[in-house]
């Protein structure tokens, strides 16, 4: 760097810079952490690119005081995006360049979105492999709890008949944010909008349990909240049962406190792996519950 790093709040002409940051970010870090067996690390494709986007400049509307990049000589460097819902504080991205890492960039980053978050009563992230990420958020006062991933083809002789799970609609937006205060303490409120865009949304309610997911494209739950194990793990069969048994899903984030889901992936024959952290501070694990990528 050939002048001090400046950190400033993110401005919407800053969201592409931040993406192409983004995926080359953590595409070099799924090279360097890669295991044998794990799918091959391929480049962010356009549709989640697309959707990248979108996301980040939602937060500029809702959060602009928790999005900030780092600036070196007028080109953006490196990025944070966080939100702050209710009472909690999340971390939705953050990535520094690729060859600009150990320079403190990164501290200032995290250190201007933590201060979106002062006054927050609990904080909560995904958090990568990345050891010098990982310091910052111990340091930062962060309890990491490891995750699994699940991934494999479906077999579709293996579905079980699941009933009373319906698409979801608006009109279970309160629901929705009830589960989500139960398990994780905090609503997803105007959030729901944005995950409603790009994802289908599942719903259970039922007397003996009740529960919604979002589902991607390819059949796989990417965000997840239920009353009990049992709600939780048919929204996760009736996603599955969309699946496409030729392409393997990846279920991801599923911490230990969620075993059902990995007492799920038994039965599926999918495959359990370590992959990543669920940071939280001054929260308990939460379940059932599968956190979204980066509105968690």
């Amino acid at each position: 760097m050939s002048a001090p790093a400046a950190i400033r709040p993110m401005r919407p002409d800053d969201v592409e810079a931040c993406e192409v940051i983004s995926s080359r970010a953590f595409l070099e870090l799924d090279l360097r952490t890669f295991q044998r067996g794990w799918p091959d690390p391929q480049p962010r494709p356009p549709h989640r690119s697309e959707a990248w986007h979108a996301r980040t400049r939602y937060l500029l509307t809702t959060d602009p005081g928790g999005c900030w990049v780092a600036e070196v000589d007028g080109e953006v460097v490196g990025f944070a995006t966080s939100l702050v819902r209710e009472l909690m504080w999340i971390l939705a991205s953050y990535a520094v360049r690729p060859g600009l890492q150990g320079r403190g960039l990164g501290r200032g980053l995290l250190d201007a979105a933590l201060a979106h978050g002062r006054g927050c009563l609990r904080g909560m992230l995904n958090a990568s492999d990345d050891p010098q990420a990982l310091r910052r958020y111990a340091l930062a006062g962060f309890r990491l709890q490891p995750q699994m991933s699940l991934h494999g083809a479906v077999d579709r002789s293996l579905l079980p008949v699941v009933r009373h799970v319906r698409d979801g609609t608006p009109g279970d937006r309160d629901l929705m944010d009830s589960l989500d205060r139960r398990t994780r303490g905090a609503a997803h409120g105007p959030d729901h909008d944005v995950l409603a865009a790009e994802l289908r949304l599942l719903v259970t309610d039922r007397p003996a349990g009740s529960g919604y997911a979002y589902v991607d494209a390819k059949g796989a739950p990417v965000l997840l909240a239920a009353s009990n194990r049992r709600a939780a793990a048919s929204l996760t069969w009736e996603a599955l049962a969309a699946s496409d048994p030729d392409v393997p899903v990846e279920i991801r984030h599923v911490s230990a406190a969620n075993d059902w889901a990995v007492d799920l992936a038994t039965e599926a024959r999918l495959a359990v792996r370590a992959r990543g952290f669920l940071a939280l501070r001054r929260m308990q694990d939460p379940a059932p519950y599968l956190p979204h990528s980066t509105l968690l």
